[in-house]
């Protein structure tokens, strides 16, 4: 089984490598860079940077689920009949919308630790607890992204008619299979301009993990800054990378709202 799980990372390395954008075989550094400051290899800077670039894609894309299961939920409280489940989830949307992001990091990142420690502390254990940086900057990321998007998933729910939710009774729907079938589709079409808008801002906020040790684009560009000496440099490679990601993510957001316009069309 070991044997399997090696050779699996290895065809995962080499399947990396080949596609890498910036350090593969058509990268943008080994088609740009040889002799550089970002030459990939032991000569440059590009398989560190590289690597920021990798880390910060997989911050992001391991965020947006969660944040949106968890903005969904906060979204379907606010709109819940039961008073003491509305105002828990207004003051969640208050408390992660008004805190600075890079402040609800630390705090998700020393206070989980600080959690973790006392609850094994009573249980008799009395070893230092830290808690992965990844895992710490992901859930940080996921609590702020997912409080600003109830409230773009409050205001699609609000604009769907209720008679909606009286055509899926009516018809002999359940109240779970009317809002898969019938709400959730509306749903998400309306919520995509806005749920959009906070991808772009998620990506942008990923630069934060970098203070928590984590090897983002900022953090890897930050260590070739002060061995380099090259500031200006490399911050504007940074630049670049974060508007091409705002770039290939603007079109695939496109892409997605020009889908559910046809799918709504063709029905």
């Amino acid at each position: 089984m070991s044997g399997l799980f090696s050779a699996l990372g290895s065809l995962w390395d080499s399947v990396s490598t080949i596609f890498d954008p910036l350090c593969g075989p058509v990268g943008l550094f080994s088609l740009f860079g040889p002799g550089t400051v970002i030459a990939c290899g032991d000569t440059g800077w590009g398989d560190e940077i590289a690597l920021g670039l990798k880390v910060t894609i997989i911050v992001a894309l391991a965020t947006l689920p969660i944040g949106l299961m968890i903005g969904f939920l906060v979204a379907l409280g606010q709109q819940s009949e039961e008073k003491s489940v509305r105002l828990a989830a207004s003051i969640y949307t208050t408390i992660f919308r008004g805190l600075p992001e890079l402040l609800t990091l630390f705090i998700v990142y020393y206070g989980i630790q600080i959690a973790i420690q006392a609850a094994l502390s009573s249980l008799g254990y009395q070893g230092r607890v830290e808690i992965n940086a990844f895992v710490a900057g992901m859930l940080a990321l996921s609590v702020v992204f997912s409080a600003y998007c109830a409230e773009v998933l409050l205001s699609a729910f609000r604009a769907i008619p209720k008679g909606q939710y009286e055509a899926g009774s009516a018809l002999g729907l359940s109240r779970s299979r009317t809002m898969r079938l019938i709400v959730l589709p509306q749903l998400i079409r309306i919520a995509l301009p806005g749920l959009g808008n906070l991808w772009m801002n998620l990506l942008k906020d990923t630069s934060y993990v970098s203070i928590i040790g984590l090897t983002d684009i900022l953090r890897q560009t930050g260590i070739a800054v002060r061995a380099t000496k090259e500031a200006f440099f490399f911050y504007l490679v940074a630049c670049a990378l974060y508007l091409i990601l705002a770039i290939v993510s603007s079109a695939g957001l496109g892409f997605i709202d020009r889908w559910t316009k046809r799918s709504e069309a063709s029905r």
